[in-house]
């Protein structure tokens, strides 16, 4: 993407921070404003402003606001730029919002140093399963990643706890930890990490009660070795398999009856919020009664997604984002749909917003 920019000839501002958007008496962006290396800065843009800015997810005050309870201490995985900045300049010239109780979420665990660590293909691991503070399973734990946070805050399961017996740690990696190599003493140090010679020992050590505890495992080893989940349905569908062991029945499935037990604490973690400002199909920012705010549009988690709270997979933000970003510059250009006929964009060629300063070709 920054070769093609090079390639077409677009300047690329760094170390500038969008603080605004530019607008005439009737509500059409004209406009930005920005703070440019320390210097304020505002620039004309004739054909339209696309917003793609990410989402909210290292913003306190909007994490607060938005998201549900559970989900609202900053576990995310996102870049630390993404501040809201798009979607609240957005909010600001009348654009509606939608979605904003959701997220890409992931479920993760804090690494001792504060780095947050995505578990994908942890949570098939065979001789494991994830439980609540009561020591019951509650989902399917080889789910897709934002559908097992789904479940786990409509349970009120925060934390929850992924329990694994030393077979799993001795033959599967996990939260970047090799097979067989031990867990460093600062999981431990800061309760992330707890072990024991028996089940019950670990459910002591983690606040869950012991006969809930041992209950579970021993109905999971029951599934386990019929290659099946009657609970779940852990390992059915190729989605699950996939990051499975290949050499099991079942992938996803096998007994946890190795000692010592490992009991992992697992965060409501994000790869991004997913909630922003509502778009048409080319792009254009609406207003809640359905209009475009003229010469606005958003792309990527500063607009509402697509896909509603569903995921529909790997690159589900990135590939959105480069779709409605080309949909978008061709509408703010005059130019929409195979034929490529000519569209007015409601934006003009009008003269510069007062103290305007920029490229003029930028879109």
């Amino acid at each position: 993407l920054r070769m093609a920019l090079r390639d077409a000839g677009v300047p690329v501002w760094l170390r500038t921070t969008m603080t605004g958007l530019v607008t005439d008496d009737d509500g059409a962006v004209l406009g930005a404003t920005l703070e440019r290396e320390g210097e304020p800065v505002r620039v004309r843009a004739r054909r339209g402003v696309l917003l793609a800015t990410g989402g909210f997810e290292h913003n306190t005050d909007m994490r607060d606001t938005y998201l549900p309870e559970g989900a609202r201490e900053n576990h995310s995985a996102g870049a630390r730029q993404n501040t809201g900045d798009g979607i609240r300049a957005g909010e600001a010239v009348g654009a509606e919002l939608a979605f904003m109780d959701d997220a890409w979420w992931m479920p993760s665990v804090r690494h001792p140093a504060g780095a947050v660590i995505p578990l994908v293909s942890e949570r098939c691991i065979p001789r494991s399963l994830i439980v609540s503070g009561e020591g019951g399973r509650f989902t399917n734990e080889s789910a897709p990643y934002v559908n097992f946070v789904h479940d786990q805050l409509a349970g009120g399961h925060v934390p929850a706890w992924f329990v694994m017996d030393a077979k799993a740690r001795a033959r599967y990696p996990f939260a970047q930890v090799l097979p067989g190599a031990p867990f460093p003493r600062a999981f431990s140090e800061q309760g992330i990490v707890h072990t024991a010679d028996t089940v019950a020992e670990l459910a002591e050590r983690i606040g869950v009660d012991p006969e809930a505890l041992t209950a579970t495992v021993e109905r999971f080893n029951t599934a386990a070795r019929s290659g099946t989940d009657p609970d779940f349905g852990r390992g059915e569908s190729a989605y699950d398999r996939y990051y499975g062991d290949p050499t099991l029945p079942n992938p996803t499935l096998d007994v946890v009856d190795e000692a010592p037990y490992y009991a992992v604490r697992i965060e409501v973690g994000d790869l991004g919020t997913k909630g922003g400002l509502v778009c048409d199909e080319h792009g254009r920012v609406l207003r809640p009664d359905g209009s475009a705010v003229p010469g606005l549009y958003a792309t990527g988690n500063t607009s509402a997604p697509v896909m509603g709270n569903e995921y529909a997979g790997p690159g589900a933000t990135i590939g959105p984002s480069m779709v409605f970003g080309y949909l978008a510059a061709r509408h703010a250009a005059g130019i929409t749909g195979h034929t490529g006929a000519a569209v007015d964009t409601g934006a003009g060629d009008g003269p510069a917003a007062p103290g305007a300063t920029g490229d003029p070709r930028g879109t």
